[in-house]
């Protein structure tokens, strides 16, 4: 029996395409290499959004080339799109996967008949990632995605609903819907076709809203301008089956960066939407991107960010200091800012955050959220039950006493917020949160 070893780097969208390559192999023989085992074939799938990711791939190949002498490396993933030639060269590698449309043709050279449609598992996750669609076609000038996933490919929606029946009939209690530009779904496949019969992203939730079993949707992050009012109204008539969670990316909070970001819309906008969200929705989980010191950022053009931030009540921000991404127009232009100014604003950044994530922390003491258990703590030296650690609705972690077994939805009081968990008191599982 041929041992299998997979390593991902990167987005939630590598971690379901490694999921779905693995399933494949898995059935049709292959063995998952325990620790230690060396592994016949390898398969990694890279990333290439930063320079650090193109190294951590280079090092992990490397790594698996020195572990599993004799393996077959298959290398997979952005860096393996953008630069092939760089990525045969290193130890090991036996091929390399530059589109991901070749996979059915990659499984099929390893004697898998029967292509899935999709995943039934998703190893010993506790959530499982759904991806919905790939490609991008924004042209953001600090990104180098769009260069190697250009093309939008959605995927059909009756695939996407019988994966996400079969997940929950795996006992998967949270399906996180995610793409390159999840707000982008269904726009190749509506071309041409009246405005009555579109499936975009409302459409798709919507179908699977209906669908039996119990579990919840969650959505990946997603541009402003997609939170549109009819999706804001599902994720509001449906509190228990969608969360009130949206990851809205904003970038900066000045008009004048988001230019020169070639963004598609300026701040007012993105405010708007935000607030649009928090009046539809109660106490909706807001988090977000921040790039701070994009070439030309001004103090005034940062200030803009934090009030637009404080404004919008995000309680948790991915905070990233621009680093120039070589490849894209934003590594060419002037005015850099100094790494020292980025490292002060990153620093401003992470301060604000932990004052607006108090706030909304403290916002939900006496609110009742769905909570999806995921972890026990080690048992108390005193004796008594473990506590257990689980993600509620609104993304936030939170902490609870009791037996429920993992990946069970449980609903839980919150009575009390720490600075970076709330604690609560499970009310009943499966319920809807408040």
């Amino acid at each position: 029996m041929a041992l299998l070893r997979t390593v991902t780097l990167g987005c939630k969208v590598n971690q379901y395409e490694t999921q779905y390559v693995r399933q494949a192999l898995l059935g049709i023989g292959y063995r998952e290499a325990a620790p230690g085992e060396v592994a016949q074939l390898c398969i990694v799938n890279t990333c290439t959004v930063t320079q650090e990711g193109d190294a951590k791939s280079r090092q992990v190949i490397r790594r698996l080339a020195r572990q599993n002498p004799g393996a077959r490396i298959i290398v997979m993933g952005c860096y393996a799109t953008r630069c092939p030639e760089e990525v045969r060269r290193l130890p090991g590698v036996a091929e390399v996967i530059t589109d991901k449309r070749e996979l059915p043709d990659l499984l099929g050279r390893f004697g898998v008949v029967d292509l899935p449609t999709g995943i039934s598992h998703f190893g010993q996750r506790h959530r499982a990632y759904v991806k919905v669609q790939d490609g991008c076609l924004l042209r953001c000038t600090f990104c180098i995605i769009p260069q190697v996933r250009p093309q939008l490919v959605s995927r059909p929606p009756e695939d996407i609903c019988q994966e996400v029946q079969r997940l929950a009939a795996a006992g998967y209690r949270e399906i996180v819907l995610t793409g390159i530009h999840l707000g982008h779904y269904g726009v190749d496949r509506c071309r041409g076709l009246p405005r009555r019969q579109w499936v975009r992203l409302p459409e798709l939730v919507e179908q699977l809203l209906e669908l039996p079993g119990e579990f919840r949707l969650r959505l990946s992050s997603i541009e402003a301008t997609e939170v549109s009012q009819r999706l804001l109204e599902l994720m509001a008539q449906a509190p228990d089956r969608i969360c009130p969670h949206l990851h809205i990316c904003v970038q900066s909070g000045s008009d004048r960066v988001l230019r020169r970001m070639r963004r598609r819309w300026g701040a007012r906008r993105l405010r708007d939407r935000c607030l649009l969200a928090r009046e539809m929705l109660p106490h909706p989980g807001l988090t977000t991107d921040v790039i701070v010191g994009f070439p030309g950022e001004t103090e005034e053009d940062f200030q803009a960010t934090c009030e637009l931030l404080e404004e919008v009540g995000f309680w948790k921000l991915h905070v990233f200091p621009f680093s120039p991404r070589p490849g894209t127009p934003a590594a060419q232009m002037p005015d850099q800012v100094p790494p020292p100014v980025r490292q002060q604003r990153v620093r401003q950044l992470l301060q604000l955050e932990r004052e607006l994530r108090r706030r909304y922390f403290e916002s939900l003491v006496g609110c009742r959220l769905q909570v999806l258990c995921e972890s026990r703590d080690d048992p108390p030296p005193e004796g008594g039950t473990a506590p257990l650690r689980g993600t509620a609705c609104r993304y936030v972690p939170v902490v609870l006493p009791g037996e429920y077994p993992l990946r069970e939805l449980v609903e839980v009081e919150i009575d009390h917020a720490a600075e970076d968990h709330l604690r609560g008191r499970a009310c009943r599982p499966v319920a809807c949160p408040g």
